[in-house]
């Protein structure tokens, strides 16, 4: 009998999965903390403090001059960064806070200097912090490549052999569970293999003698004979690395969300400055304005923000490695979703069973859920697993044998039970038609022939289900604001469309190869905010080009996990529906501390303008307007 990829019944949303995504999580922002960053903040509290001490032991030159050197390396690393970025044409709130402290220190002012640098280091850590979560490199995808190969040599010794150095030509044993290498050709025996990472087809496909094999296929089924083709630069499953890195490379990155509103704010903020310092004639009423301008509410906002939300999503069991990525979730306009292991369960499991006359669904499963409990293939544990769902009692099989990729035969409570492959079954039974159970069922569909004492008495048709939670989760998303819901699957049309009415998605796309999945994903990208939402080998280049790419990593490729910038802990689809709602939530919250906090700060601006606010004190205030806008963003925890 063929085989297919089945791991197991699906994952339940248990607090064990929640736990190990938020520990992933944590132990990735933690190790990605920037030590420059920490180290400034270090510095500019360091000084603020020690100033403080000197100036309350009667020491004021002391005291400015330890405010001056914790300002300074802050200032300094700031004015290379806008140095760096008004050459792109990014012009950001940073500006500000660079007067502000220039201003301070000129002026005379060097504790107000401080209490800015100060402000500023602690916003970019925070920023640094939620944005901590690098996009990991390619090291997963490149380590489900095979490094080495069972290559034949002399008088058939088999010796392993580095894949870089395979030519065509070259014949490889590949082995239970191993990932073919290379393209190449079947040569010797038959080969039961799980294409699903690569063309999304979730049941299994036998090659037979003669048949081409596809590179990063994993073999389910027993040993066979591979003759190479390609080269393994030349491979299918290197050419789906290739794209995954020109796609990364090709993604432009995100803004800040605080950057939409600089430009304004920034001409407005000097505009106010040079206003109180030209009526009154005051340097200090300017910088008074300046250090209640910096744009801290900008800086720490939106950063508390997302890590709160990022927080959030964790405990849902969704991994969201950058805050880019979070806005971006919160906006999504179309959802792109591959089918098997997405929309699907990505498992064969028994989907109808049809008999003879004289023998009932339950007594046929048993036989051959009892037989099969010897055998090691996917396929029967599928058959076994449903017996066991059912409360079946299961009995031991005897003199079993089994042919490889045909079925298996034994002696099962007295009688001889045949299951297997229709051929199979058939040519070992005397009576009954196999085709006779076929009326109505699609010739593509999976079956597996029952036969007991000489007659074949029913099949057992497989199928990838749909996930129960899938219609819900789209209603869901149709709701957060998601107006277009494509199915985008390498399976084949009819079955690809079957799910896609049932879903009633917006438009289906089948047998699509990774090139092709990625060029609908940058059309679609031309109107739309694009998600894209897949977990095998064949979607990773799609999620890395997609505005946000979503895996599901519980039981997906490690190359779709790599790719993506949303990464689903759990195998189910609701954790995703509870990611666009804290992103969305996320956002509105990030933005309702920022028009506070400048609202707050503007105030304060016309205040100090009036020469009411000393720049000490306009300082101070700010870190009160901080801690309301802080506070606030907050809640995107809950």
């Amino acid at each position: 009998m063929s085989s297919t990829p089945v791991t197991g019944p699906e994952a339940e949303a248990g607090s064990d999965l929640r736990a190990i995504g938020r520990r992933r999580w944590v132990g990735e922002v933690v190790s990605a903390l920037p030590a420059q960053e920490v180290a400034l903040l270090a510095v500019g509290s360091g000084g603020l403090v020690v100033g403080l001490v000197l100036a309350a032991l009667g020491q004021p030159s002391l005291a400015s001059w330890s405010w001056i050197v914790a300002t300074a390396p802050i200032l300094g690393g700031l004015v290379l960064e806008i140095a760096r970025s008004l050459p792109r044409g990014k012009i950001g709130l940073d500006i500000l806070a660079a007067i502000s402290m220039t201003a301070g220190l000129f002026l005379g002012e060097p504790l107000a200097a401080n209490v800015v640098a100060l402000m500023y280091a602690g916003g970019q850590l925070l920023e640094r912090y939620a944005e901590g979560h690098a996009r990991r490199e390619m090291s997963a995808l490149l380590g489900r490549v095979a490094k080495t190969a069972m290559r034949y040599v002399e008088d058939g010794a088999l010796s392993e052999t580095p894949i870089e150095t395979l030519r065509p030509g070259d014949r490889l044993l590949v082995r239970h569970g191993e990932v073919v290498p290379v393209d190449g050709r079947v040569f010797k025996g038959s080969a039961s293999l799980d294409e699903s990472a690569l063309t999304g087809e979730s049941l299994p496909i036998k090659r037979s003698k003669g048949a081409e094999v596809m590179s990063g296929s994993t073999l389910v089924g027993t040993p066979f004979d591979l003759e190479v083709l390609k080269p393994a630069a030349a491979s299918t499953y290197a050419g789906i690395v290739r794209l995954v890195e020109a796609a990364q490379q090709s993604k432009a990155p995100m803004s800040r969300l605080a950057d939409r509103y600089a430009l304004g704010f920034l001409v407005l903020s000097l505009g106010l400055a040079a206003l109180a310092w030209w009526v009154s004639g005051e340097a200090h009423r300017a910088l008074a304005v300046l250090v209640i301008a910096t744009p801290c509410p900008l800086i720490l906002a939106v950063p508390v923000a997302i890590i709160s939300g990022i927080s959030n999503a964790a405990r849902h069991g969704v991994l969201v490695k950058d805050g880019g990525t979070m806005e971006h979730l919160a906006r999504v306009q179309t959802a792109v979703l591959d089918k098997t292991g997405t929309l699907t369960y990505g498992v064969a499991r028994v989907a109808h069973i049809v008999t003879s006359p004289g023998i009932g669904e339950d007594e046929l499963l048993t036989l051959a859920a009892s037989l099969d409990q010897a055998s090691g293939h996917v396929v029967a544990q599928a058959l076994v697993e449903e017996a066991r769902r059912r409360s079946l009692h299961l009995l031991p099989p005897e003199a079993i044998e089994e042919a490889a990729g045909e079925g298996i035969s034994g002696v099962v409570d007295g009688k001889h039970v045949l299951v297997g492959a229709a051929s199979y079954v058939g040519s070992r039974c005397h009576s009954g038609d196999p085709t006779a159970f076929h009326d109505g069922i699609s010739p593509n569909t999976m079956t597996v022939t029952v036969g007991v004492d000489g007659k074949v008495t029913g099949i057992i048709i497989l199928a990838d289900e749909v996930r129960l939670d899938a219609a819900r989760v789209l209603a869901e998303m149709r709701k957060s604001g998601v107006g277009r819901i494509i199915l985008a699957s390498g399976d084949r049309y009819d079955v690809a469309y079957a799910i896609g009415d049932k879903l009633g998605v917006d438009q289906v796309l089948a047998e699509l190869q990774p090139a092709v999945k990625l060029e609908a994903i940058a059309a679609e990208k031309k109107n739309a905010i694009v998600m894209m939402v897949g977990d095998g080998v064949n979607d990773a280049p799609a999620l890395a080009a997609a505005d946000v790419g979503v895996a599901m990593g519980a039981r997906g490729a490690a190359a779709s996990s790599e790719a993506a910038s949303v990464v689903v802990m759990v195998d189910r689809l609701e954790p995703l529906a509870h990611a666009i709602r804290i992103a969305k939530s996320t956002r509105r919250i990030a933005l309702q501390s920022i028009f506070i906090g400048l609202g707050l700060s503007i105030g304060g601006m016309v205040i100090a303008a009036a020469g009411f606010i000393e720049p000490v004190w306009g300082a101070l205030l700010q870190e009160a307007i901080d801690v309301a806008v802080v506070v606030n963003a907050l809640r995107a925890l809950r």
